[in-house]
């Protein structure tokens, strides 16, 4: 059955392989990204010569956000699954890195799904069905040193996702968490350095740690053996296809460095906590009939 899908962030990397893999499923497919008639007309040019419909949305300004959710309902009258997958990353001293700079990083990591989220839940309930697919990483289980600004924007992801999927389950909509491993993407190429670069040398020979684990991530990323970043188009490709209310919590692609361990061990205690609050219910999904195409 063909979807109106919204993905976040899909100029490049998983989001643009995404859009490309989704409407090859024969699926309605919009691509958002910031500045398309700007820095990534080329990409939003390449994307519709393959039939995908591109739309303005900087996940970090809640009137864009507004207004791509609108420009698609007006195109296609409805939006079944959003991929909520624009998103940025830091590597360094935890130290170095400003406090505008941690707030540049939830605003577009957590707060940014938060807002799309928002914008198509109203027409999601109205439906009586949907589909909301955010993109954390295995850092949202499992600690890295010297990417506390990044582990700490999936770590609250995944508090958002859990929230929403016990707050949605009632009415018609799942929420899925993608937790990929480390793959090579553009993102590597745009890693945030810390701002305070004096506070970075004050580490000596641990300040150097970060450059070289960014270095052995490019290594062993672009090597012979690196894993497919196609893995996780294929995933959410996945997601989509299965029937509503089958979804699991979460999906982890890739090297889950323990991180699938921590979810099973996390997902009975969550189990246990919900029912000591009487709210076992939200557990289980409610499929509810469903209105438009």
């Amino acid at each position: 059955m063909s979807k109106t899908i919204l993905i976040t962030g899909a100029s490049t990397g998983f989001g643009r392989d995404t859009a490309e893999t989704l409407s090859r499923a024969g699926h309605t497919v919009f691509a958002s990204m910031r500045d398309i008639e700007g820095r990534n007309r080329e990409h939003a040019k390449a994307l519709r010569e393959r039939g995908i419909q591109v739309v303005e949305l900087d996940v970090t300004n809640d009137e864009s956000v507004d207004r791509a959710v609108e420009s698609v309902i007006a195109r296609a009258g409805r939006i079944d699954v959003v991929v909520n997958n624009a998103g940025i990353m830091a590597i360094g001293v935890t130290e170095a890195f400003s406090a505008d700079q941690a707030k540049v990083m939830l605003n577009t990591n957590v707060v940014g799904p938060l807002r799309v989220s928002r914008a198509v839940l109203p027409h999601m309930r109205e439906q009586g069905d949907g589909l909301i697919i955010n993109i954390g990483s295995i850092v949202g289980r499992v600690v890295f040193p010297f990417f506390a600004t990044y582990g700490a924007s999936k770590f609250a992801l995944e508090a958002l996702t859990d929230s929403l999927r016990y707050e949605l389950s009632q009415l018609g909509i799942d929420v899925v968490l993608v937790q990929p491993s480390a793959y090579a993407t553009p993102l590597l190429g745009k890693i945030q350095q810390p701002a305070d670069v004096d506070r970075a040398a004050a580490y000596g020979t641990v300040g150097e740690i970060p450059s070289a684990m960014i270095q052995q991530f490019q290594a062993m990323l672009t090597g012979a053996n690196a894993p497919n970043p196609h893995d996780v188009a294929e995933a959410i490709g996945k997601l989509v296809a299965q029937p509503t209310g089958e979804h699991p919590e979460r999906v982890v692609v890739g090297d889950s460095f323990g991180a699938d361990t921590l979810n099973a061990y996390a997902a009975d205690v969550q189990k246990q906590v919900i029912a000591a609050l009487g709210l076992g219910h939200l557990a289980t999904r409610v499929a509810l009939p469903t209105t438009g195409t």
